[in-house]
């Protein structure tokens, strides 16, 4: 299995539509895909036709055991979404709890790397959708990746939150015995505006080596999509923002076949 977090300190940059969207491009080629929804606004919960203020059993339960990770647990889970090569690891929102429980707590940063353990020889990929701030949550899902997708909407904003997560990566890697390799992705990209075409030289000017040399569009039917509780591809996978997430995969496929310097 590949784990793959998505992630950023800002919200509103296109997470969680990242991380459908390219989920969706690997079942389209036969992978078998487990998401990983970690955000208590349970947005891909919400996506795929969940619930996450009513679910009764959600990645939640995964946090109840001090650390450990009853056996069996992480399948039992496990839900159905509207692709079935995809299948969905809900949130709800009692993970918003967590921060005020974690305190005194040793060994919950691990309990996703330690869950998907648990289901590695079940998926080929793993894709984790964290929620924008840096606590317990946000440390298990890059403490379980091996790849980083750092969506950065092409405004102004956004670039002040890029900065905060790379420094937030920063002090994760000192922890790891490998760094995390990460790709910034623009997102919600608007060439009429000068704020996207501003923010993207910006972006490409201060991170040269990090960011993905494309960027996703503003494209109406991503929005349709969701609303129709499918996949981008599914739905459209002749759309702008399906064009250009299958060129942001082939980047991130040929990136994680480069050995990584610790």
């Amino acid at each position: 299995m590949r784990v793959w977090a998505v992630a950023n300190q800002k919200g509103g940059v296109g997470k969680t539509t990242s991380s459908i969207a390219l989920a969706g491009l690997l079942a389209e080629a036969g992978k078998r895909v487990v998401v990983v929804d970690l955000d208590p606004h349970g947005s891909m919960t919400s996506y795929f036709g969940y619930d996450p203020d009513t679910l009764e059993h959600s990645s939640y339960d995964l946090f109840l055991h001090k650390g450990s990770v009853p056996q069996g647990l992480p399948g039992q889970l496990l839900m159905p979404t509207s692709h079935e090569n995809i299948s969905l690891l809900p949130s709800s929102t009692a993970l918003a709890t967590l921060e005020r429980q974690s305190p005194g707590q040793s060994g919950l940063g691990l309990v996703i790397a330690k869950s998907l353990a648990q289901l590695w020889q079940d998926f080929d990929y793993a894709v984790i959708d964290s929620p924008p701030l840096l606590g317990v949550l946000m440390v298990n899902a890059l403490a379980a990746s091996q790849q980083l997708v750092i969506p950065v909407q092409t405004e102004h904003l956004a670039v002040k939150g890029l900065e905060r997560m790379v420094n937030t990566l920063a002090m994760i890697n000192r922890s790891r015995k490998q760094a995390l390799p990460f790709s910034i992705v623009p997102t919600l990209f608007d060439r009429r505006t000068q704020a996207s075409l501003g923010t993207l030289r910006v972006l490409r000017d201060k991170y040269p080596e990090e960011i993905w040399q494309g960027y996703i569009p503003v494209d109406t039917r991503l929005r349709d999509a969701s609303r129709a509780g499918v996949t981008p591809s599914q739905f459209d996978g002749k759309s702008r923002g399906v064009l250009a997430y299958r060129a942001l995969l082939k980047h991130l496929l040929a990136a994680q076949l480069v050995p990584q310097v610790a």
